[in-house]
């Protein structure tokens, strides 16, 4: 199989090292990374503890053991052969497979989100509306939690990826949409009530709105927004109220994940 592409085996146990080992017999170039300098030692010696493959086989010129990430800088394909967590009775910690999941999925996407937005800023010099900027990065990070757990919940509960992307798509729909419309109907029909209280519950019960509003209030076009705007505006900007939107931010973008986490431990993979 000479292709001239490279592969990664990342974790040389028992199930690593042989296939790692296969990839080399059929004329790939491998490299074998373990975080155990012992094992890389042996292994480099032709010594494998694991009795998995022989000693000629880890001597091939086309494989190669190391410790350092620097040494798979240029392969292709990356093959991750860890073992699977386990908790103090020896079952598979689900939780923790989940954690890393999901994890790694939530923090690069906010970090996009993150760079994406406050790049500009720090180029091109956000004067003056240093505080906006910052709320506008945190806004766009915890949305992108919400919604990134709300994902991985949906993936885990609907087997039909045609029907969870229906049900993401809809869900979207009514946050961003519906729900506004919903309420302009209401305030409209009900104009004359004392409707202050009612819209900041709402407003904090779906993040995209409170995320706008959160971000309206720190810029001076609040002052077109009336009355009610002038109440949002002295709730959201005292400590007591960012204090409460921070909360509910970070309330919806942890439901989600513990959800999904709820959700991963249970299915039947």
């Amino acid at each position: 199989m000479k292709h001239g592409r490279r592969i990664a085996i990342i974790g040389l146990g028992y199930v690593g090292l042989p296939v790692a080992v296969s990839f080399a017999r059929s004329g790939a170039t491998v490299v074998g990374f373990d975080v155990d300098p012992r094992r890389i030692a042996e292994l480099r010696k032709g010594v494998d503890r694991t009795e998995e493959v022989e000693a000629d086989d880890l001597s091939l010129s086309s494989l190669t053991f190391s410790t350092d990430p620097r040494a798979m800088a240029r392969c292709d394909f990356f093959i991750v052969t860890v073992p699977t967590p386990i908790d103090e009775v020896r079952r598979p910690d689900l939780g923790a497979m989940f954690a890393g999941t999901y994890g790694a999925m939530a923090v690069s996407l906010s970090a996009g989100v993150v760079l994406g937005i406050g790049m500009p800023f720090v180029v091109r010099g956000g004067a003056g509306v240093g505080g906006a900027a910052a709320v506008l990065v945190a806004a766009g990070a915890a949305l992108t939690l919400a919604f990134a757990g709300a994902g991985v919940a949906i993936a885990l509960r609907t087997d039909d990826r045609l029907r969870a992307f229906g049900i993401a798509l809809g869900g979207w729909a009514c946050a961003a949409l519906a729900y506004d419309a919903v309420l302009l109907v209401v305030a409209t029909a009900l104009a004359g009530a004392p409707l202050e209280r009612p819209l900041l519950a709402a407003t904090l019960a779906n993040p995209i709105d409170l995320a706008r509003v959160v971000m309206l209030m720190h810029l001076d076009i609040s002052a077109l927004m009336g009355y009610t705007g002038a109440s949002f505006t002295r709730v959201f900007t005292a400590s007591t109220g960012t204090a409460l939107a921070a909360a509910s931010l970070a309330a919806w973008a942890a439901g989600p994940a513990l959800l999904g986490a709820r959700l991963f431990r249970r299915k039947d993979f």
